[in-house]
């Protein structure tokens, strides 16, 4: 009886658990016990969601049903369906989900390919569809695939693609710059007292960006800066009035996100103007650019007059005919770009050219996160040596200071204005005024509201120290008006930067959250560990077999030409030693290779079999436990 009793006790604990189970399935909320929390969202894409007015639908094409997809994709597409219900689940009905899986030759297909979701084909030759398309009314915004490489950056990019639906107009970007970005009429550098200007087109980089902005052009001698503005490019400044930098100090004071470009050197703008220069018996220009009153105030310490140079990330170039290339440190090719943050996490190379460097002033409060970085190996020269010294003397004044140097980055938090006096007043008010009134020429004027003289909110910065990465000799190559090859990852960089920064706050709040697929780190320790202890013997006998080689190698070339006796039977019987040793040695170095993979593959097996029964031991350890404990209290209860 008491043995029944037991069974029927277990069944109604199984039918127990199940049904515990199945009703919390149907209870909102959840416990997210990952490492980043990869299945919640962050306090960004919870604000996206809440500003929805009209619904938004989700429509998620998965070829669920699709033979031979590998297990990651699989593992990936659950991750990626998780998480998208989360937005359903926080948007209070303003998301709606749909799974689509689009078979061949049907209509969901067609769907698929009409919403522009990137075909793939799988390894037995079926078509595999795995993106989103996001929709809101008559605009729509699609994730073409998703790649498991972009894991980080999943819950950002759906976001920016809900944010985006709801974007009736292009975001307005305005360019301040002192270099001829803007197409238009030019000075003839050859003859610049010629009245016949040349016609030249936008920059490369200007044309892409009228694709995803409205653009407005912001002369340096301007007062202000256009209003509504989303978003503030700063490329090269040089000669900016006060009352300009003003509006730019109070534009990133407020909130506002900006894209600034600085260099100690523009090699463009150089090699534009020297020939005119000497033409007409000049000194050399200046072609550095800085906003030193604004840097200095808000907290970046910024060396205008030096660049950066590179011993190992320094560009192969041509000194001259006949002489062999040699790598140029002031131009740096760089491919260790930030993989965790949005501008730069799909990008593989940028060329610099002639770059700076800045950081963040102790105590600013601003943090800064690098993007691009040059080498340990690097160090800072004047830029003065840029005009007339030659590659080989620039190698030879570098010393690496053993530490790289930031290039580029992201600079958030809050700043302290530059103008603690308000706004400066025009050149020509400010001495009508010294006249009449005496007053210092700076000041809000009479009917002006006082300026901001701390962020409002947390103020978010992009800033390079280089702007020939977006001159077309460096990043494009032209094919015919607006087609062009790109060389590098340089225009991306610039483009992936203004439409992160007029993403919205919420978006720019935005980190990449790493990825589910977790290594066993431990594994990768003792392989290593495994691969040291053979590495000593295996090292040695690849030496001895190498002078075997070269030994038998003398030895045939002794026996002479092909058709030619000349070698005794000692000598042949030698070579056939040598090959018989060689052989030896070959085996043993396979079998060191063998023991090697027996000992990981032993360490994977173990692992596994840990990871597989460590719950189920200590459940059962915690149901032994509670066994001996229920009955020790038992026979207490009982004595």
């Amino acid at each position: 009886m008491k043995i029944a009793s037991k069974w029927i006790a277990f069944a109604l604990l199984l039918v127990g658990l199940i049904l515990v189970t199945f009703i919390t399935s149907f209870i909102p909320g959840q416990v997210d016990l990952t490492a980043k929390n990869l299945y919640t969202l962050s306090q960004g894409s919870i604000s996206i969601i809440e500003k929805i007015e009209d619904p938004v639908t989700l429509e998620l094409y998965y070829s669920r049903t699709a033979e031979g997809t590998p297990i990651h994709i699989k593992n990936y597409a659950n991750r990626v369906i998780a998480l998208l219900r989360q937005y359903a689940r926080a948007s209070d009905g303003k998301v709606e989900l749909r799974v689509i899986d689009p078979k061949p030759d049907t209509e969901e297909e067609e769907a698929a390919i009409r919403a522009n979701i990137a075909q793939k084909q799988l390894p037995n030759g079926d078509p595999f569809f795995f993106g989103l398309s996001v929709i809101q009314a008559d605009l729509e915004k699609e994730i073409p695939e998703f790649v498991l490489r972009k894991e980080p950056f999943l819950e950002y990019d759906i976001s920016r693609a809900i944010y985006s639906v709801q974007q009736f107009g292009l975001p307005k970007l305005a360019v301040i710059t002192s270099l001829p970005v803007f197409g238009g009429f030019q000075p003839n550098p050859m003859n610049p007292m010629n009245p016949n200007r040349q016609m030249t087109p936008d920059w490369f980089f200007i044309e892409e960006l009228r694709e995803s902005f409205e653009i407005e052009q912001v002369q340096a001698a301007s007062t202000e800066l256009p209003e509504d503005l989303d978003v503030l490019a700063v490329i090269h400044p040089q000669d900016l009035s006060e009352s300009l930098q003003y509006a730019i100090d109070q534009f990133v004071l407020s909130g506002k996100p900006a894209f600034i470009a600085v260099d100690p050197s523009s090699y463009s703008q150089r090699i534009q103007v020297n020939q005119q220069a000497m033409m007409m018996g000049m000194g050399m220009p200046d072609a550095s650019s800085s906003l030193t009153r604004l840097f200095d105030k808000w907290g970046i310490e910024y060396d205008a007059f030096s660049f950066v140079s590179d011993l190992m990330n320094g560009e192969m170039v041509g000194v001259g005919r006949g002489a062999a290339p040699v790598r140029y440190p002031a131009w740096h090719r760089v491919e260790a770009l930030a993989d965790d943050s949005p501008p730069t996490a799909n990008l593989n190379i940028m060329h610099l050219i002639e770059p700076g460097s800045f950081d963040v002033k102790s105590g600013s409060g601003l943090e800064l996160t690098p993007l691009i970085m040059s080498s340990d190996q690097s160090g800072t020269l004047s830029s003065g040596l840029l005009n007339f010294t030659p590659p080989e003397e620039i190698i030879r004044q570098t010393m690496p200071t053993g530490k790289a140097f930031i290039l580029s980055g992201i600079i958030s938090g809050k700043f302290a204005t530059a103008f603690p006096e308000g706004k400066p007043k025009e050149e020509s008010d400010a001495g009508a005024g010294a006249d009449s009134e005496g007053t210092s020429g700076s000041g809000p004027g009479e009917n002006e509201a006082p300026g901001l003289t701390a962020s409002t909110d947390s103020s978010t910065v992009i800033l390079i120290a280089d702007t020939d990465f977006l001159a077309e000799q460096f990043s494009v190559q032209r094919i015919m008006p607006g087609v062009a090859i790109r060389q590098n990852d340089n225009l991306s960089f610039i483009s992936n930067s203004l439409e992160y920064l007029a993403g919205s706050e919420d978006l720019i709040s935005l980190r990449g959250k790493g990825t589910a697929v977790r290594p066993f780190k431990v594994l990768q320790e003792l392989e290593v560990q495994a691969q040291r202890n053979y590495q000593e013997e295996y090292d040695a006998l690849d030496n001895e077999l190498n002078e075997v080689r070269e030994k038998l190698r003398e030895l045939q070339e002794s026996e002479g030409s092909p058709g030619q006796l000349v070698a005794s039977s000692d000598v042949r019987q030698l070579i056939e030693n040598y090959r018989h040793e060689e052989a030896d040695k070959q085996a043993a170095l396979r079998e060191i290779r063998k023991k090697l993979r027996e000992d990981v593959e032993f360490l994977e097996t173990l692992l596994s079999l840990l990871n597989l029964l460590v719950v189920p031991i200590a459940v059962g350890a915690m149901g032994i436990g509670f066994f001996m404990l229920r009955n020790k209290r038992q026979k207490q209860a009982r004595g």
